[in-house]
């Protein structure tokens, strides 16, 4: 689509193309690409260095070895039922209870649990592992700083199963830091989990070992006091009320038991006495006596039967006579006897209790004695049973806890670490890489940088996206040798370049090229005089009659570029001035180039004065009425007003602009002023295209490398 359109019969800049447009440098892979082949021989450079940087990491490097302890962490479940474990969260539970357990792996509290574990501050191995063996004094959140940076927690994916790996320069350092650090996160989590029970476990033991000395402190008081006053315990009081009676001592005993005896001898007593005066025979006796009297009754029958029957000498009867006599008698004697017993009995029982209450007089006094002492030693034994009721409460609470607190860790130990066989640091593959892809990246960011903060235009395609005009004309740099020489020549690669310029210019009317034309650029030493020569002579040999203007008032160069010696006193600023002579005699014809020259004659103090005015308007239309083509070599823009003033005396501008120097900003700044002028500019001129420039594929394919592409040269504006 072309940039410009058409007012009366000359292009003018489609103002949507006016300053930054949506094109402006964006993300074009093309373009860093293209910088990147620019750039080559430095990004090999950054390359090379990136590589050798690995290598010599790795011979500088000190050896490390890394060990690996692996855990199994099991989330914890609640038995809600006895006859199945159902988990207490769901799945995005499981992930934050993981997670936690992660974080807290490589937490400072895990790496102060180590150093206090292994008493690290003070081991030997670890310090000489680590370089801190100097001697001076090494703090604790040094020896942490170290911890965890050499610690790495490594879930094993889909599992349940981390990996504890610890790398220091030392083997066995290694395999003992990773073990101690999945031991004490092993032992954290039990704590945590069972914590509040251990801790009312450790406090029961103290309180525990504390009342056992107690209770039998105030044991060996009792006893002592019990054996300094000769009281001796039978049974604990069976009111269970603590407290020991008089009743619990031996004499307490002994006096209880006597008064029993005494009461059981008075009523014995009692019982003999009535029995003698009332007769009384024993029991023996009576039953004896009844037996006799029996057995008498029996046989003084047996005999009056036998009387009966029989007569006196009858030898039976005889014989039971004799029976009931014996009978008889033994009667007699026993009611003797049983007055001879219960006399005897009487006396017993009076002895008996005599002998008893003098008995229990005697420790009546004892007990009456022992009694202030019962008192301090009811209280040494309130004191003995109370250490004991706590000593034995404390014991059974503290059996509780332990069948309480004796729970299964849901952590587990599944590997422990072990010295490793060989160092996986340095490792020579593993520096290369990181050394090419930081050179990759430093490359990458040397091409981005070049590439974006290059403003100025290495692709002349950026003429027509940032600038809106179309490029006129592409000319190649000439690397020494003498540039008129390069321009004589016709086949020269100057010159063809300028011979596609002229050819663009043609296409800008449908009469030709304008003719009228004023090149300029943004500043001094982009190629705008040499363009102006060099399009004059390109026209003048189509046959065309030439004036080449050079109205630069302030720095000209043009007759030292072209050889020849002008005379200050005639020339543009004489004719504008309107001192020594006119127009034509001015111009000076320039025989090897085929056009004619208007110099600027001497310099004027105020070149803008003579350029403002309406005289040079004139003096282009009064050219252009003898020749075909005027072309006004003008000002550079920026800092200056002289080519805004030539601008309006001429039917448009040509912009030459210098690839690969000129800042994009200050060529946006130069048209902006142009434009403000209402100046119409049919195009830009780019000039000293190198290698830089060779990559975006404008070349002549001569073999130059330089030029234009087709499509730019056929391509005309509307």
């Amino acid at each position: 689509m072309n940039a410009n359109t058409t007012t009366g019969d000359y292009p003018v800049v489609n103002p949507a193309h006016e300053g930054p447009g949506s094109d402006f440098f964006g993300l074009d892979l093309e373009r860093f690409y293209i910088q990147a082949l620019n750039l080559k021989y430095w990004i090999l450079g950054i390359l090379a260095l990136g590589l050798l940087a690995g290598v010599v990491a790795t011979l500088l490097a000190t050896n490390l070895y890394r060990s690996t302890a692996r855990i199994e962490i099991s989330r914890v479940v609640s038995n809600v039922t006895d006859a199945e474990p159902i988990e207490i969260e769901g799945r995005g539970a499981d992930i934050q209870y993981f997670n936690t357990q992660y974080e807290l792996l490589e937490s400072k509290f895990l790496a102060q649990r180590v150093i206090d574990a292994g008493n690290l501050s003070r081991d030997e191995e670890f310090l000489t592992a680590f370089g801190l063996d100097g001697g001076g004094e090494v703090s604790e959140r040094q020896i942490e700083r170290i911890l965890l940076s050499n610690v790495t927690i490594d879930p094993v994916p889909n599992s349940s199963l981390v990996d504890i790996r610890f790398s220091s320069p030392s083997r066995a350092v290694s395999a003992t830091l990773a073990n101690l650090w999945a031991q004490e996160f092993l032992q954290a989590n039990y704590e945590k989990r069972f914590g509040a029970n251990i801790e009312a476990r450790e406090f029961l033991e103290e309180q525990i070992e504390e009342l056992r000395e107690r209770l039998a402190l105030s044991e060996k008081e009792l006893i002592d006091y019990a054996n300094a006053n000769e009281i001796v315990i039978l049974e604990a009081n069976p009111d269970g009320e603590g407290s020991e009676t008089a009743s619990s001592t031996l004499v307490g005993a002994e006096l209880a038991s006597l008064n029993q005896a005494l009461a059981e001898a008075t009523a014995q007593r009692i019982q003999a006495q009535a029995a003698l005066r009332a007769g009384a025979r024993n029991e023996s006796g009576a039953q004896a006596t009844a037996a006799l009297r029996s057995r008498l009754a029996e046989a003084q029958a047996q005999l009056a039967e036998l009387r009966a029957k029989f007569g006196p000498g009858y030898p039976e009867i005889k014989a039971k006579e004799a029976e009931v006599a014996s009978l008889r008698e033994a009667l007699s004697g026993e009611s003797a006897i049983d007055n001879q017993d219960v006399q005897a009995a009487f006396r017993k029982a009076s002895l008996q209790e005599q002998q008893l209450r003098e008995r229990l007089n005697q420790v009546k006094g004892t007990f009456l004695g022992q009694q202030n002492q019962s008192i301090q030693y009811g209280i040494l034994k309130r004191e003995v049973d109370t250490n004991r009721q706590l000593y034995e409460a404390l014991l059974q609470r503290f059996k509780e806890l332990e069948a309480a607190g004796a729970g299964k860790n849901n952590m587990t130990l599944i590997d422990a670490a072990e010295p490793a066989g060989a160092p996986y640091s340095p490792s020579l593959i593993r520096n290369l890489l990181a050394g090419l892809v930081v050179a990759l990246l430093a490359a990458i960011a040397l091409v981005y940088l070049r590439e974006t903060m290059d403003q100025t235009v290495r692709d002349p395609n950026d003429v027509r996206r940032r600038l809106g005009l179309a490029p006129i004309g592409l000319i190649p740099r000439v690397e020494g040798g003498d540039i008129v020489e390069d321009l004589e020549q016709r086949s020269s690669e100057l010159s063809e370049a300028y011979a596609a310029a002229r050819t663009n210019l043609a296409f800008l009317t449908p009469n030709g090229a304008p003719r009228a034309i004023m090149l300029t650029s943004t500043r001094p030493n982009e190629g705008k005089s040499i363009s102006a020569v060099a399009l004059a002579r390109s026209f003048a040999q189509l046959g065309k009659r030439v004036l080449l203007i050079d109205a630069d008032l302030r720095h000209s160069g043009l007759s030292d570029f072209i050889g020849i010696d002008a005379d200050p006193k005639h020339g543009l600023s004489a004719v504008l001035s309107g001192n020594n002579g006119d127009l034509k005699s001015s111009i000076i014809p320039i025989e090897p180039h085929g056009f004619d020259l208007l110099p600027t004659g001497h310099k004027p103090p105020n070149p803008v004065e003579l350029l403002a005015t309406d005289r040079l308007a004139q003096v282009v239309r009064e050219a252009g009425q003898h020749y075909d083509q005027v072309l006004v070599d003008g000002a550079p823009v920026l800092g200056l007003a002289d080519a805004l003033e030539v601008s309006k005396a001429v039917e448009g501008v040509i912009y030459v602009v210098e690839s690969n120097g000129v800042n994009m900003r200050a060529i946006e700044n130069a048209l902006s002023r142009l434009r403000s002028a209402n100046a119409t500019v049919f195009g830009a001129l780019v000039t000293k295209l190198d290698q830089r420039n060779s990559t975006y594929g404008y070349g002549y394919g001569y073999g130059y490398g330089y030029g234009y592409g087709d499509g730019e040269a056929d391509e005309k504006p509307a």
